[in-house]
């Protein structure tokens, strides 16, 4: 159970400060949320249930009946409880997220305002987009006592103490099994918790010998043996660092160290360890440490003026988030700090706020300001428009829900200023009239009133104010516009709209038109990767390549490259009847036809075909009859310059295969000892032209081809049927997902597209059109086969629709050559060999199922967008803006160094650190026991080489309790800082897929100059409120003109840290934007030295 930290606390709801309590009337508050109180709760239908808050372990529940819980929710998730101003509030805002709500008739204004007080909603999770929950009391005084130790709940939760959060989390594994809620737990049961808990079973009698040690009856465990059974385990991996501590500065030895309570570690060589290793000054005070060895002492009869650490509680202390390695004066305001301009500062701020999703058609919504302020947030932008009857917020000319600015400005008054005292500033982007603009003005002004800054603070100053002078202010920034202006405005985008339509009526569509247009795309936009891929088209079932960006988090791809036709033959061989293609079982085909083909012309030996190697890509293979067996020979392939070569033997080779056939149809092939002719050949069954293949139908109807046609996701899907009358025929196409039908007559010999087109044969017209645009609408790029259509049957192909991934933004930075767009941050990624390419990354979004594949002619270059893609899946962009402004108490605003404030001042020196991975603790489980790896990055990099900028531990199989790094094999690494000021470390658990991919776990980020010099375990930010990944880690930081001496020296592990590592849980923001960090972590344990 979580204890308060302090008898007195001040409680914060929904920004009304209500007043201090004391020691009983906390009690009473938290002996009734023990109790119960039953309410009508609103999630799809209203229902009341009984709610009731678990202080063991720390969840608000939801009761339908005796014992029934149908939900809990943790409450160091809860990120906020709200009371609403009225209930029409209360109620459009839980309409708004699918409940229904019962009409109120009849009632008078006293009763519905006494109905809002007795409403309230918690707002709970890790995502940026929070989930809720709505109640609704009897009466005000339960929900006011609901409102009150809710909050209080949540502000101790984050002010406990490990060894507390430790006990919490012990009693939801042992409720997690304990389904009969006797407050014990059997050996069966256990060995069924342990893989959950993230640890392989030990094998023999471990279990059994364990519960024997902590003395269980029967083998059942009460909980105070399931927590010693606890520390054995945590133990048992992790005794082995005690070893650590015998060496170096103010070593000790921990004589018996086989159980965690063996061994202890008096006061006087703590004290020494905290002064010369940890370099801890407030460690002078005795009474310090004295109160702090209390935290993590289990035992009363311990807890003297001379306290004893076991070597358990040792190790406890070690990867607790008491020993972070986040130096804690950096979480304090800077009062003298606050005085500078404001253009001497980074201030967080947030693009697109409204937005809860994509910027094409996801919902706006006043909780994303919310949000985003009580975040730390400074600076929201909102988009105004003109509405019917006053401003609205959302991304113009886009299908993105639409809200009122007086709906967004009451939320921005309500939350700016709980999480800062600091300015915020209203980024407006103006789009609307000058008469919608004065209802703005005056709306601001209604809602602010005090708050809205409107004239200067001293029209006499040379520099902007700082942000100590407009504390408690809202600041507009915004580009005045008169009634002239926006005529001119209106006028000059009238006459754009003209001249765009007539640009589009003419545009002919070629690769250096193409080149341009990409070109004056990009201007505007922010380009994080651009370059050439090759896409897989799962209908043609090869690759095409297409310009690619980056941008925004989102894959933006061309239309397929046009491919230079060979000028040395080598594809002249498609249009042979000899050649077959990809075959179906390959060789085994192969042999069947040539056998069913030659036995009925006794056996004539040289009979022969060619097709596609089943084995390598761009390799063909001869099946040749001979003696009454057919033998098969490779054909090679090679490039080089640009030319193209085959050869059966390296000795002769030909520019093109029809060559190499020509030649032995005239030659001997002299080859595996077999001295044989190239006679006669298997002609293709039906033999056309490569590209005309099966597109025909003799007897189709319309409706057939309609269906045939949409069957296949993709627009240029086209077959040509045979209609009733005579000499007529109808090719039918996928245009923009609909079918499209043309009559093709034939007269005097010729096909003929009505006022169109004549050819000489169908065959020509679908050349011409495979070529050209048809009807200045598509291509006729898929023909539509039975071969096809059974393939469709046979896979799901509709997953690899990247066509319909989204809707393509009219604003790409590939403009109209744009073909589709892929939102990176919904999907997942990997990579492996496939489709013949030994390296392919995939992407598969989570949402619709459907995937896009591609790769690179360069295999450097896979590997760099991969990386690409990776760092917006993981958010590394936004864990170093939460890094850069967790600095400066989390008010929004951080200092720039000196030197960027002032010219003349020089940068500081640089920094070498040198830094080792030890051990962690509580990773977070995924639905799997995980075999973990560590990797430390120094952002940014600023030089060539990756390798000087990060490094990885070794991967540890099946352990992610209590995982240890020790070994040649995970040696210190040290990295030099160009610019400390700017500098920040990642680290990053992850653990390996299939693939060998990483898989992230959890990460967390931080300034260089905010870390202290120890070995020290920082949590990790998870799903779960313990600090996993507390990893000992050694951290070296030295001066660099100090680097040999510190480097002679040894850099010894001078500090013990714990560093938390952030699991983003895919916060799910788009570029530029704002986002939180989870409140609960994990740990990871390390060793550093900062001087």
């Amino acid at each position: 159970m979580i204890c308060a930290p302090k008898l007195e606390d001040t409680v914060m709801v929904a920004g009304s400060e209500r007043r201090e309590l004391i020691e009983d009337e906390r009690s009473r508050i938290i002996e009734h949320l023990q109790t119960g109180t039953e309410m009508m709760v609103y999630q799809q239908r209203p229902e009341r249930f009984t709610v009731q808050v678990l202080m063991e372990t720390m969840q608000v529940a939801l009761i339908r009946s005796r014992d029934r819980i149908v939900k809990v929710l943790d409450i160091f998730q809860l990120k906020e409880v709200r009371q609403w101003a009225t209930f029409k509030d209360f109620q459009q805002f839980n309409e708004s997220r699918g409940s229904k709500f019962r009409r109120i008739f009849c009632q008078s204004e006293k009763e519905v305002q006494r109905d809002s007080k007795t409403c309230f909603t918690i707002f709970y999770g890790s995502e940026f987009i929070l989930k809720s929950l709505s109640l609704n009391a009897d009466s005000v005084d339960d929900a006011e006592k609901w409102l009150t130790g809710l909050e209080l709940l949540r502000q101790e939760t984050l002010a406990a103490h490990t060894p507390e959060i430790i006990e919490s989390w012990l009693w939801k594994q042992m409720y997690s099994v304990d389904k009969t809620k006797k407050n014990s737990i059997t050996l069966k049961e256990l060995k069924s918790l342990l893989p959950e808990m993230n640890i392989t079973v030990p094998g023999g009698r471990f279990l059994e010998e364990r519960f024997v040690e902590v003395g269980a009856k029967d083998y059942v465990l009460d909980f105070q043996q399931f927590h010693k059974f606890y520390n054995l385990l945590i133990f048992e991996n992790q005794k082995v660092l005690l070893e650590e501590f015998e060496k170096g500065p103010a070593a000790f030895t921990m004589s018996n160290t086989d159980r965690p309570e063996s061994s202890v570690l008096p006061i006087s060589d703590f004290q020494n360890f905290l002064l010369s290793r940890q370099k801890e000054t407030w460690a002078e005070n005795l009474n310090k440490i004295q109160e702090l060895m209390t935290i993590f002492i289990d035992d009363t009869m311990r807890k003297t003026d001379y306290p004893k650490f076991t070597a358990g509680e040792f190790l406890c202390f070690l990867f607790s988030k008491e020993n972070s390695i986040w130096d804690e004066k950096f979480s304090e305001i800077c009062p003298l700090d606050m005085n500078n301009p404001l253009s001497h500062y980074w201030i967080n701020s947030s693009h697109n706020t409204y937005l809860t999703g994509d910027q094409v058609r996801s919902v706006s919504s006043t909780e994303a300001y919310v949000r985003c302020l009580r975040l730390g947030c400074r600076c929201v932008e909102l988009d105004c428009w003109d509405g019917p009857d006053e401003p609205v917020i959302f991304h113009g000319r886009t299908m993105t829900s639409k809200i009122k600015f007086k709906d967004v400005v009451k939320a921005i008054n309500d939350h700016a200023f709980i999480t800062s005292e600091y300015p915020v500033v209203l980024s407006i982007e103006e789009h609307c009239e000058p008469k919608q603009q004065k209802v703005m003005a005056q709306m601001l002004k209604d809602v602010f009133q005090d708050k809205l800054l409107t004239e200067p603070l001293d029209p006499e100053a040379e520099h902007l104010p700082s942000p100590n002078q407009l504390k408690g202010k809202i600041i507009i920034k915004h580009q005045k516009i008169n009634e002239s202006d926006h005529t001119d405005k209106m006028e000059e985008e009238n006459g754009n709209r003209v001249a765009r339509s007539k640009l589009d009526s003419f545009r002919k569509i070629g690769n250096a038109c193409r080149e341009k247009q990409i070109r004056k795309a990009k201007e505007n936009k922010v380009l994080e990767k651009e370059g050439e891929l090759c896409i897989w088209d799962p209908i043609d079932m090869r690759f095409y390549k297409h310009d690619c960006i980056i941008s925004d988090n989102k894959l933006y791809y061309s239309e397929e490259k046009e491919e230079d036709s060979p000028m040395d033959g080598s594809d002249l061989h498609l249009s042979e009847p000899w050649f077959h293609g990809r075959m179906a079982e390959g060789r085994i085909t192969a042999e069947k036809l040539l056998h069913d083909f030659c036995k009925g012309k006794d056996g004539k030996d040289g009979t022969f075909l060619v097709r596609e190697s089943d084995k390598f890509i761009r390799n063909y293979s001869i099946s040749l009859w001979t003696r009454r067996r057919v033998q098969h020979y490779r054909i090679f392939w090679s490039s080089e310059n640009g030319h193209s070569s085959f050869f059966l033997t390296s000795k002769q080779c030909f520019p093109s295969m029809c060559a190499l056939i020509e030649h032995y149809r005239q030659n001997l092939i002299e080859y595996d000892g077999f001295n044989l002719h190239l006679k006669s050949f298997l002609p293709r069954l039906n033999f056309v032209s490569h590209h005309q293949m099966g597109w025909f139908y003799s007897n189709l109807s319309q409706a057939k081809a309609e269906e045939y046609l949409l069957r296949i996701p993709r627009d240029g899907a086209f077959l040509i049927r045979q209609k009733e009358e005579p000499y007529t025929f109808a090719l039918s196409v996928r245009v923009e997902g609909v079918v499209e039908h043309y009559l093709i007559c034939r007269y005097n010999s010729k096909y003929v597209l009505p006022d169109i087109y004549e050819f000489f044969s169908l065959e020509d017209m679908v050349s011409c059109f495979r070529e050209q645009l048809f009807n200045g609408k598509i291509k006729l790029r898929y023909p539509v086969t039975p071969q096809l259509l059974e393939r469709f049957c046979m896979e799901d192909l509709s997953t690899c629709d990247s066509e319909l991934y989204s809707e393509v933004p009219k604003d790409n930075p590939l403009g109209h050559q744009c073909k589709g767009v892929v939102d990176i941050l919904k999907c997942t990624v990997a990579r492996n060999a496939k489709h013949g390419r030994p390296l392919v990354v995939t992407l598969l979004n989570k949402e619709n199922l459907k995937l896009i594949e591609f790769t690179s002619e360069i295999l450097e270059q896979v590997e760099e967008w991969y990386k690409a893609v990776l760092n917006i899946i993981q958010n590394k962009f936004m864990q170093l803006n939460n890094a850069l402004f967790s600095l400066n108490g989390g008010t929004g605003y951080v200092l720039k160094p000196e030197w960027m404030r002032d010219p003349t001042k020089k940068k500081p020196s640089k920094q070498n650190i040198r830094i080792r991975v030890i051990a962690a603790r509580h990773l977070p489980n995924p639905d799997h026991i995980v075999s973990p790896f560590v990797k430390v990055e120094l952002l940014p990099y600023t030089g060539d080489e990756v390798d000087d900028y990060s490094f990885k531990t070794t991967l540890l199989n099946d352990n992610g309790l209590n995982p240890v790094w020790l070994g040649q094999g995970n040696q210190p690494k040290c990295f030099e800082v160009d610019e400390p000021d700017l500098a920040f470390l990642r680290f990053e658990v992850s653990e390996e897929d299939t693939f060998s991919d990483a898989k992230l776990l959890a990460q967390a980020t931080f300034p260089v100059r905010g870390i202290r010099s120890a070995l020290t375990p920082r949590g990790m930010d998870s799903t779960t409120p313990l600090k996993v990944c507390c990893g000992i880690w050694h951290q070296d930081v030295s001066s660099r003109s100090f680097k040999s001496c510190k480097l002679r020296g040894g850099a010894s592990m001078d500090r013990t840290c714990l560093f938390s590592t952030s699991h983003r849980c895919s916060i799910g923001l788009r570029s530029g934007e704002f986002g939180g960090q989870v409140n609960t972590s994990n740990s990871l344990l390390g060793s550093s030295n900062h001087s």
